[in-house]
């Protein structure tokens, strides 16, 4: 049914869409041993990835885990690496933490700029290869910048960001060098 229909059949939590994003990534900036787990890539292997997963019925199918699934194609003792990687979030200097959105072209992260203040550096993944896209966002969560290069941001863009946001934000702290 699967390699009829495709993937569709089965019921992608959202943890098991995470999960296979984050794994695309590192197949896509690291290579092997990183599976590719792109459509036609799973549905070639689908003995590796549902082995010993008793499957009789289609509404076997749609009860899976697929996030152990997913796992079982990680060759040890790579899994352990996995959260270094391409972790799930990211600590930011305010102590808060933001999730990572792998869906796109780079990895990106959404946070107000207060969480940034402190961030010398943009957050590098894949073993340093790769840098996170910075969504710097205004106290009301609208958008105020984007940068890959927080040094450069924090030197040359900053200062008109601070000057549009201390203007619309006054109650807020506005440091020249956050």
């Amino acid at each position: 049914a699967l390699e009829r229909e495709g993937l569709g059949l089965l019921a992608w939590s959202e943890a098991a869409t995470a999960l296979r994003t984050r794994l695309a990534f590192l197949h896509e900036h690291l290579g092997d041993p990183w599976p590719a787990v792109d459509d036609a890539a799973l549905l070639d292997h689908l003995g590796e990835w549902l082995m010993g997963r008793r499957i009789s019925r289609l509404s076997d199918l749609r009860r899976l885990d697929l996030v152990a699934a997913l796992r079982q194609l990680v060759p040890w003792p790579q899994g352990a690496k996995l959260d270094e990687l391409a972790p799930e979030r990211v600590t930011l200097p305010s102590g808060r933490s933001a999730r990572v959105d792998y869906s796109g072209a780079a990895p990106a992260i959404s946070v107000k700029i207060q969480d940034a203040f402190g961030l010398r550096l943009t957050p590098l993944l894949a073993d340093g290869r790769v840098a996170v896209v910075m969504h710097l966002l205004s106290p009301a969560g609208r958008p105020a910048a984007i940068t890959a290069d927080m040094a450069s941001f924090w030197e040359t863009g900053y200062a008109a960001v601070r000057s549009d946001l201390r203007g619309r934000y006054p109650k807020h702290a506005w440091p020249e060098k956050p």
